[in-house]
């Protein structure tokens, strides 16, 4: 049963099924009700009609014996206000459900319709004149043979004030087999109706959603053959339908772009940083070579650099793939003022300046001092004297520029910088110029901090680096 209603469209067609047969058995349901009521409503009405008649006669003066008491073949009583049954049809073989069970008229009723022990008291509650009939019906339901023949019938009760009788009331009853026989065949009809139109709706759900989930199989063979061929520049079938599952479409392929670009970038990376670890390895391996063979030839101080180098390689490739795996920073509150004069500690012709107010932004230390620490290993490669460091408020930003007076960056080349493994110089050495990765670290930090960094031109001539965080100003008793 489980594998049965495994697919999306059995569940679909047996749900809308449900929701159908929930919704006719409703509708079913009220249409029966509604028609036994309008039918007991009817007989009600044609018992009250007939019990209107005998009343009518009653009221003026017709003797017992010339009632119309038989008219088709109809239940009719006439009972006293002391409750004795006076008169009822000569066919009349046995009934109930009037409150008298008598079919012939009792002994102590006058044939001739005077009755010396007659009540002029009325028992419905109702202050009648002689000759009126009363307007409060009371209706019942019962069973009555006429003839042999039982039935159920609906009673009407109609009181009358008669001038020498007293209150009679008159029971008269309508036959309910046209209610019974109208409630049954509708309930005949509904039981072969219903599961033949369940039917029609299970069939017609089944085709439509069939119809509807067709572009999602195409989307998933297509999925499924491009996981099995890895070729990631495939893309699935865009519907021209315009709906949810066209932008399903749609959000797959941008998806897949997405993943094949990722892909790519990752493979450029790899393929750099081979590019890159070949150069300090094959030297270092080469000293070492050298040195096994003539000890004498060791160059101990370019072996140390290549392993520095190595180290510091090393160290910028982990962290850029701790930022692509989406490692989320601190949230620490770091200064940045105090961060920049460590950052500038040891550097000749760095100069820092900060706002008196403390500049303090949310995040990881470590990950800040290393865009500082990037900022200016570039700036100091580029300056011909000196480099200025300032860090300030604007507004709720931080911001902290990184200043130096060498040749600028042209404008063509601002964006390409932060690349990985760029080097606008391709003449420098690659010991000088490092591997590319600082600007490209530095703009990965700043970006997973909720901040920019951009560079412009400085007014001493050189290039103008602006880190802009999110600031996160300390409490003082001024803001308090």
């Amino acid at each position: 049963m489980r594998r049965l209603f495994a697919s999306v469209r059995a569940r679909a067609t047996l749900a809308a099924t449900l929701v159908v047969a929930v919704a006719l058995v409703a509708a079913g349901t009220a249409v029966l009700l509604s028609l036994r009521s309008n039918l007991l409503g009817e007989a009600g009405t044609q018992a009250e009609r007939s019990a209107r008649e005998v009343a009518t006669e009653l009221a003026v003066g017709t003797p017992y014996a010339d009632l119309s008491l038989d008219v088709d073949d109809r239940p009719v009583q006439v009972v006293d206000d002391r409750g004795r049954l006076v008169a009822a049809g000569e066919d009349l073989e046995r009934i109930s459900g009037t409150g008298v069970d008598a079919v012939k008229p009792q002994p102590g009723a006058s044939p001739s319709g005077e009755d010396d022990d007659a009540d002029d008291d009325d028992d419905s509650g109702e202050s009648l004149e002689p000759g009126e009939i009363g307007g409060r019906i009371t209706v019942s339901d019962g069973s009555a043979t006429i003839d042999g023949d039982t039935e159920d019938y609906r009673f009407a009760a109609v009181p009358v004030k008669t001038d020498d009788r007293g209150t009679l009331t008159v029971y008269a009853g309508a036959p309910l087999s046209a209610e019974h026989g109208a409630v049954n065949t509708a309930l005949t009809v509904m039981l072969i109706g219903f599961p033949l139109l369940l039917a029609v709706v299970a069939w017609v759900t089944w085709l439509v959603t069939r119809r509807a989930l067709r572009p999602v199989e195409g989307i998933r063979r297509e999925m499924a053959a491009i996981t099995a061929s890895e070729d990631l520049a495939r893309r699935v079938p865009v519907p021209g339908t315009h709906d949810e599952v066209a932008r399903l479409a749609t959000t797959t392929n941008e998806t897949l772009a997405a993943l094949e670009a990722s892909v790519e970038r990752q493979r450029g990376f790899v393929a750099d940083a081979s590019h890159e670890l070949r150069s300090p390895i094959a030297s270092l391996r080469t000293q070492l070579e050298v040195a096994a063979a003539h000890p004498e030839l060791l160059d101990l101080d370019g072996a140390v650099a290549d392993t520095v180098r190595l180290q510091r390689l090393a160290a910028d490739l982990l962290l850029l793939a701790r930022l692509d795996a989406g490692e989320r920073p601190a949230d620490a509150r770091v200064d940045l003022a105090a961060l920049a004069r460590e950052a500038a500690e040891g550097r000749t012709g760095v100069r820092v300046r900060g706002d008196e107010d403390a500049v303090s932004v949310a995040g990881s230390r470590g990950q800040l001092g290393r865009v500082l620490a990037n900022l200016l290993d570039n700036a100091e490669r580029h300056a011909r004297s000196a480099v200025e460091v300032s860090v300030r408020w604007d507004g709720d930003a931080a911001v902290v520029a990184v200043a130096d007076d060498g040749e600028g960056v042209p404008a063509a080349d601002r964006e390409r910088i932060f690349e990985r493994f760029v080097r606008l110089d391709d003449a420098r050495s690659r010991d000088d110029g490092g591997a590319g990765l600082g600007l490209a670290i530095a703009r990965d930090v700043a970006v997973r901090h909720g901040g920019t960094l951009t560079v412009h031109d400085a007014s001493a001539g050189g290039a103008l680096f602006e880190l802009r965080l999110p600031g996160a100003r300390a409490r003082t008793a001024r803001d308090a």
